[in-house]
């Protein structure tokens, strides 16, 4: 996902000013809009036509206009597609200072529900149509709007699928800044609610937590209940796929031998030289022949002239009334087309007798059945399994070009916290979570940085986010993301980079914070050892597959089963229990509760073999009640 901020007008309304530069509280409004949107995307563009040192000061490619003569914000969008690497590319104007941090989730689950060429955001009345999102190959069809003399928005939509995202809920993400009076105006509201902030990032009339760009809650509100907010619960599948939407894999490339390459993720596609097999074989053991000698009613007898050998094959002739015996895999002579299988012919002496009721051509893998010449074989982006390591290796591929495995750093964070050895005062505790996250984090080919366990000071925590983010591609913490006096890793992140969402309406893990720190993504699982593994493998795990670019993840193993135990459950959040699965003699699947479920009972994940899914609206389950369960198996 790319995104692109629009900032190629000529700011008529602004006296000629570039509108993009203009400052609002102290900040340009290009700036405001960029710190909206680099969490939720994996690239970061700027359409700018002046001033273009300016904005690539800030790190990020500037594209112009291909289209001379300033033809609006469509030919900003236009140039950027015909430059776009990834899938999707989604806009949003310079001069919209209070972006939604959901706003790229909510248009790519428009375009993808109402199957569409192009996703516009709406405030419940109208379209805002330079909020969009679109694929790559939307390009020919807007050039060519453009090359017929179109410029307005709305006239081209009218020429799409268009699909709608209701942004009613949050209006803000559409107050922008046409004019001095409009600057004065939003910047005297944006410096009055930072001046009732209190340096630790709370209201001093309430104590609510306060969020960037936006307005205190009352102390009383959970901001997770409350719909629109930046910072409200999200359903587990609008978390994963906002996520995912904002993740762009790693590019390096390194050549490693075929041996070495199970479980990396292929750079390049990989197109066969040869023909597989390269020669017609048999499929069983038997006797080869030409379709010719077949009986059409009644027996045929044939002689056998000599035998082909996998790897040795016959090299005599076969003539009419003739037959070799034939091994599985084995080349067929010259003049046959057919195999018999051995179990379906009676021996006499050094002849066959062969009954009706076999056709030519049976039991015989023709040139080229598995994959011919120049077929692709392997798309880029797939995962090496061991059936994509013998596919190759039947292509006589010994060597392959994969990307580089992500470097993923992880710390804890809690001065209760001691490694192991050390010994423990009162209140202390070992930190099993990092040995946890190094074992998830090692079964899915990624390098990975420790940095121990951080003492909970900003000062610390500051460090050690600035460490990891020059070592690695994504940063795991563990603890620091609930709302505490000493919980310092969201204050820093909020801070000094950019987050995503904190709380999803999910047990155990409600507390989760995603964004980014420098180029670094960012995943704070809550502190609680269960939390930590059921976060990890519902929105980190596939995030990390995605950051080694691997496509098609494959989708979780879900299964029925009879619940064997009653289950205490309160409807509101979407529960992960950890339970025991079996199968009985009658082929049934039941599953029990593996204990207590507490999050920081690590032994109830320890003793499991699956989750028990308890959905959003679920309350207690009783004994007997049919469950959805997902096995461990090909999870952890």
């Amino acid at each position: 996902m790319t995104g692109l901020v629009l900032a190629g007008g000529l700011g008529r309304r602004m006296g000629g000013e570039d509108k993009g530069l203009v400052e609002l509280a102290g900040r340009p409004l290009v700036e405001h809009v960029l710190d909206a949107l680099r969490p939720q995307v994996g690239t970061l563009w700027i359409n700018a036509n002046r001033n273009l040192d300016r904005y690539a000061a800030y790190g990020h490619p500037v594209v112009s206009d291909t289209l001379q003569g300033y033809m609006g914000p469509l030919a900003g969008v236009l140039s950027a597609l015909q430059r776009l690497q990834t899938e999707f590319l989604v806009t949003a104007p310079c001069d919209a200072p209070l972006v939604a941090p959901d706003l790229v989730s909510r248009l790519y689950d428009a375009y993808i529900s109402n199957d569409a060429d192009v996703a516009v955001a709406t405030d419940g009345r109208r379209q805002q149509p330079v909020f969009l999102l679109l694929r790559a190959d939307a390009a020919p069809a807007l050039e060519s709007y453009l090359a017929s003399g179109g410029r307005k928005i709305d006239t081209w939509f009218s020429q799409v699928r268009l699909a709608e995202a209701d942004f009613s809920d949050a209006p803000d993400t559409f107050v922008n800044v046409n004019d001095p009076d409009e600057r004065q105006r939003l910047e005297a509201r944006l410096l009055s609610t930072a001046g009732s902030r209190s340096a630790a990032g709370r209201d001093q009339r309430t104590g609510a937590r306060m969020t960037n760009g936006h307005d205190p809650l009352p102390a009383a509100v959970d901001p997770c209940d409350v719909p629109g907010h930046g910072h409200r619960a999200l359903r587990l599948d609008e978390a994963r796929s906002r996520i995912i939407a904002g993740i762009a894999p790693v590019t390096g490339q390194e050549a490693v031998a075929l041996s070495e390459s199970l479980g990396r993720v292929l750079a390049a596609e990989v197109r066969s030289t040869v023909d597989v097999p390269s020669h017609r074989n048999s499929a069983m053991d038997g006797y080869a022949l030409a379709g010719g000698d077949l009986p059409q009613t009644g027996a045929a007898t044939l002689d056998v002239v000599g035998t082909s050998w996998a790897g040795r094959p016959f090299d005599g002739a076969v003539g009419r009334g003739q037959c070799v015996r034939i091994m599985t895999g084995a080349t067929l002579p010259e003049a046959t087309d057919t195999v018999v299988m051995q179990e379906h012919v009676r021996f006499d002496g050094a002849r066959v007798v062969i009954e009706a009721g076999h056709h030519a051509r049976q039991n015989v893998r023709p040139v080229g059945e598995d994959i011919r010449r120049g077929e692709l074989a392997l798309g880029a982006g797939t995962l090496l399994r061991p059936a994509q390591l013998g596919l190759l290796a039947s292509l006589g591929v010994g060597e392959v070009v994969v990307l580089r495995r992500p470097r993923v750093a992880i710390f804890s964070t809690g001065d209760e916290l001691r490694s192991i050895g050390e010994e423990l005062a009162l209140g202390q505790i070992y930190d099993s979570n990092r040995y946890t996250l190094q074992g998830m984090l090692n079964r899915l080919q990624v390098e990975v940085v420790d940095l121990g366990v951080v003492p909970d000071t900003r000062e610390a925590t500051l460090r050690a986010f600035q460490s990891a983010a020059t070592q690695a591609d994504a940063i795991v913490t563990s603890g620091g993301v609930s709302v505490g006096e000493a919980d310092y890793v969201t204050e820093t992140l909020e801070r000094h980079g950019q987050i995503g969402f904190w709380k999803v309406a999910m047990k155990p893990g409600k507390p989760i914070a995603f964004g980014r720190f420098g180029q670094a993504y960012f995943f704070g699982l809550p502190g609680n050892p269960v939390s930590v593994m059921v976060t990890f493998y519902q929105l980190v795990q596939p995030a990390l597959r995605a950051l080694a670019g691997a496509h098609d993840p494959d989708p979780p193993i879900l299964v029925r089963a009879r619940c064997e135990t009653r289950l205490r459950k309160k409807p509101g959040r979407l529960e992960f229990q950890r339970g025991v699965l079996e199968r009985g003699t009658d082929g049934i699947y039941t599953v029990r509760s593996s204990g207590h479920q507490g999050a920081g009972v690590l032994r109830s994940m320890s003793e499991a073999n699956c989750f028990i899914i308890l959905p959003l609206e679920q309350g207690e389950v009783e004994a007997g009640t049919e469950v959805e369960v997902q096995p461990f198996a090909g999870l952890v």
